[in-house]
């Protein structure tokens, strides 16, 4: 009895006899090592390029910021010099001000040594004619001089005897600007109380109705003041 073979048998026995084994592709060592080599050495110019930026703009950054801070200090050190500068220049101007001569009233009140004269001039209400624009010579007595005639003083200092007081300050007061170099000796010299002061001259010194000049020809905004060591009192008051 025959055995019979089916074509779909038979195909298999013969694929089965034909076929070739499989085999696993693989690049050559040499030409896997050479791919190997070109493949690390990009990637370590790409890393070597890479951190060259990074250090490049590291490098920009800190010289940036090193540029604004050093920047910031020279815009500090600029306000700081035009602020003292401004400050001096202040100060200069209030200075020159403050130099600036004064009128005869406001003089008084900042020399310490005239503070009587000062408070007979408020007590007889004169101070105001004396702080005005109007020129006047004032032979101005010391505190000492008033301290010398104390009890005539305090009774002229009386709200009842303000007319007398102002007799007495008005023979100070001379019209005008007199100055120490205008005065010659022998000179009288009307004042405001209607009465003369008669002017000498001996060794250099200057008296004015008996009384010494000790500071002359100080300079006020409305005339001149001679500081003198007497007070003087009219024959009439």
């Amino acid at each position: 009895m025959e055995k019979k073979i089916t074509s779909g048998r038979v195909f298999q026995s013969v694929s089965t006899k034909f076929a070739r084994p499989k085999q696993k592709w693989e690049l050559p060592v040499s030409t896997r090592n050479q791919y190997l080599t070109k493949k690390t050495m990009k990637t370590t110019k790409s890393l070597i390029i890479v951190s060259a930026f990074a250090v490049f703009a590291v490098i920009v950054s800190s010289c940036g910021n090193q540029a604004a801070k050093e920047k910031a200090k020279q815009d500090s050190i600029r306000v700081a010099d035009s602020i003292a500068a401004a400050e001096a220049e202040a100060k200069r101007i209030a200075d020159s001000i403050a130099a600036l001569p004064k009128p005869i009233t406001q003089f008084a009140i900042a020399t310490p040594n005239l503070s009587t004269l000062v408070a007979a001039l408020q007590a007889a209400e004169l101070a105001e004619t004396l702080n005005g624009t109007d020129a006047f010579t004032v032979f101005a007595p010391t505190n000492d001089a008033f301290a010398a005639i104390q009890s005539t003083v305090d009774n002229l200092l009386k709200p009842e005897n303000k007319s007398k007081l102002q007799s007495v300050l008005k023979y100070h007061v001379v019209a005008g600007t007199v100055k120490a170099a205008d005065l010659k000796d022998g000179q009288e010299v009307v004042t405001l109380q209607g009465e003369k002061l008669k002017v000498s001259i001996k060794d250099g010194k200057v008296t004015v109705g008996g009384a010494e000049v000790t500071n002359a020809d100080v300079a006020v905004s409305n005339g001149v003041v001679h500081m003198t060591n007497k007070v003087f009192v009219p024959k009439k008051m």
